[in-house]
């Protein structure tokens, strides 16, 4: 076999190989969106369902609130208006970011470069830890929403300050979780005991293999 032959031999095995390392890498990308896609889907139901869920809580304890502070403002509780307004004031707040969240996911295009779907997916993980932030400010009103005055003038003062005691426990707690829930905290205990579950861990997944396909393009053009 002379010298041409095997150039041109050497040249078609080359362009097979070529061709086959690029099938391939859009075998491995297909499955890689597929499955991404797989993720980010399982979340919309969740989504949905909080949304109308809140909602329906926010008009509700909304409505009763307004309506006291309008009709019964004088023979109402303070402490209760005053835990009621809070709750339906953060609430509003995370339903806002989860509708958000909700557009975001319907807008996200596995078609669309690696990097943009990592910053959508990147958004949805901040914007679920601010979800998180603000409703763990409500801990100190669940333990309030039942004071009145009457308790406070003629109670027991034991009670009254085991009652102290545990509001200003959720408080504080409130107030660390809302300072600590943060992504650099994602591999502590604590952290993954609240975020584990159908809200967080397919965005983790999703952003894992988003991860790992970018590298892999990487590597494969180095």
């Amino acid at each position: 076999m002379d010298e041409i032959k095997l150039k041109e031999l050497w040249q078609a095995t080359n362009e097979k190989l070529e061709q086959s390392q690029n099938d391939s890498k859009q075998q491995t990308d297909d499955i890689t969106h597929l499955k991404v896609q797989n993720f980010i889907s399982s979340i919309k139901p969740i989504k949905i369902f909080t949304i109308l869920v809140g909602v329906g809580w926010v008009f509700i304890l909304g409505t009763v609130v307004l309506n006291l502070f309008v009709y019964a403002f004088d023979t109402a509780s303070p402490f209760f208006l005053f835990s009621a307004a809070i709750q339906v004031i953060l609430t509003a707040i995370a339903l806002v970011i989860y509708i958000y969240q909700l557009i975001t996911i319907y807008q996200i295009d596995i078609t669309e470069p690696i990097l943009k779907t990592q910053q959508k997916i990147a958004n949805l993980q901040l914007t679920t830890l601010w979800i998180t932030r603000v409703l763990m400010l409500q801990l100190p009103v669940w333990t309030t929403f039942y004071w009145n005055v009457s308790m406070i003038e003629h109670g027991n003062w034991v009670l009254i300050i085991i009652q102290g005691i545990v509001t200003l426990s959720f408080a504080i707690a409130a107030i660390w979780l809302f300072i600590n829930i943060n992504y650099g905290n994602k591999d502590k205990k604590w952290f993954r005991l609240i975020f584990k579950g159908k809200e967080w861990t397919p965005l983790m997944k999703s952003m894992e293999l988003l991860e790992q396909i970018d590298e892999y393009h990487n590597v494969a053009k180095s």
